[in-house]
């Protein structure tokens, strides 16, 4: 891949798939391609992340830890967000989904963006978010530590470990919180990023997770305060549609994402067709066309959200691999009435106690196995159906009206 398109892929789908190995890959190629030839660059190697160092740097954590138990009195409904910059989906779409509520309830959301690699325009930001969100008092800006304050703002979120840094260096009176949707330190191999990651758990503030698990872990292993809401799915989009039998699989493949287990799934997918040749093997979650993959398959690359659905309704069972945080696709496969099979696990269970999802143990075999024993099912048109019910429960209104409680009980009391 050239530097223009792993540019072009940056801006369009945020950050996130590109820290860790990806970083080291771009700064790998810089140092080493034919502009070394053209233009005057520094040969010494850099330092890559997607934190400013100055900004780790200045974070004193250990003797000046965060605390603000002062409770707001002088509302300004104002909420500063410091973000990475915004992709056209993924966690992005989850945390402007929260973000929408609020501005619907009246709240005026401030967006900020901060990266320390990524160049994306405000007005590329307002772009990808307007996919997937419709906000009418909500302002995109640079990220710049003394305007957050200036905008007398209640509260202020950071919103990914990398933003943690900034925000525990502005010196405001606004309470500060950590919108966080998993475990990030597993994003890394163990070394500086991982350690960078685990430390913004001890800054001090207050956390509101996705999911139960995660709360969980960061009150035991950091003494972190925090309460979370559970996971939905949007009904809106994800419903049951085909009554007629399935006789097709999905798979969320995510290559450029290290904790989805691409690999694993491959060879799950592998043993299915062997005893399964019949059916349909979709992937879908990002274009896998320069892969040897040993089955015939289907490579639906990126798809939006009502081209998921449609692909959902065709599928009797969805393989999602998830080895942190659970995934959203589980909940909004079952609505389509596609039985999900998971990889067991208390980052997995710990989410959402449907019974529907089948866990198993993260073996090729146990995996594949778990996945035939989905067809195998007594009824699978009826039980598909019932699966699909089984979600009414999981609904985002919910969860979004559990969140606007959590932060307006810390924010103001």
């Amino acid at each position: 891949m050239d530097i223009i398109n792993l540019i072009k892929i940056t801006k369009k789908y945020g950050l996130k798939h590109t820290t860790g190995r990806a970083l080291r890959k771009l700064a790998h190629i810089l140092e080493n391609s034919n502009l070394q030839g053209k233009m005057k660059i520094n040969t010494k190697k850099s330092f890559h992340s997607i934190v400013k160092r100055v900004d780790v740097m200045n974070v004193d954590w250990t003797d000046n830890p965060y605390s603000n138990n002062k409770k707001i009195k002088n509302r300004s409904n104002i909420i500063c967000w410091v973000i990475s910059p915004p992709s056209q989906g993924g966690g992005h779409q989850n945390m402007f989904r929260f973000i929408e509520h609020l501005d619907i309830s009246g709240y005026i959301n401030k967006i900020y963006l901060y990266s320390a690699v990524d160049k994306m325009t405000t007005e590329e930001a307002q772009i990808n978010v307007s996919k997937y969100a419709k906000l009418t008092n909500a302002t995109f800006h640079y990220y710049q530590k003394d305007d957050i304050d200036k905008s007398m703002p209640d509260a202020i979120f950071a919103t990914g470990w990398e933003t943690c840094y900034p925000v525990f260096n502005i010196k405001t009176s606004a309470k500060k919180l950590y919108f966080i949707q998993d475990y990030e330190p597993y994003f890394y191999p163990v070394g500086t990023e991982y350690l960078m990651a685990e430390n913004t758990y001890k800054f001090g503030f207050y956390g509101v997770t996705a999911g139960k698990w995660l709360a969980r872990k960061l009150r035991l292993e950091y003494g972190m305060h925090c309460d979370y809401y559970n996971f939905g799915s949007d009904h809106n989009i994800y419903k049951y549609e085909n009554d007629k039998e399935r006789k097709e699989v999905f798979f969320y493949a995510r290559p450029s994402t290290e904790r989805r287990a691409f690999d694993l799934g491959i060879m799950t997918l592998e043993i299915f067709h062997r005893k399964n040749p019949e059916y349909t093997i979709n992937l879908a979650g990002w274009d896998v066309s320069s892969y040897d993959i040993p089955f015939p398959y289907v490579n639906h690359k990126i798809l939006n959200l009502n081209e998921l659905n449609k692909l959902y309704n065709k599928c009797a069972v969805g393989l999602v691999i998830s080895l942190t945080n659970m995934s959203l696709l589980p909940l909004e496969l079952l609505s389509s009435g596609a039985i999900p099979v998971v990889n067991d696990g208390d980052n997995n269970r710990q989410v959402t106690s449907n019974n529907y999802i089948k866990y198993t143990f993260a073996s090729p075999l146990s995996l594949a196995q778990a996945m035939c024993d989905v067809l195998k099912q007594k009824n699978l048109k009826e039980y598909s159906k019932e699966a699909s019910k089984s979600t009414s429960i999981n609904s985002w209104s919910i969860s979004k009206q559990k969140f606007q409680k959590i932060i307006e009980k810390e924010i103001y009391g």
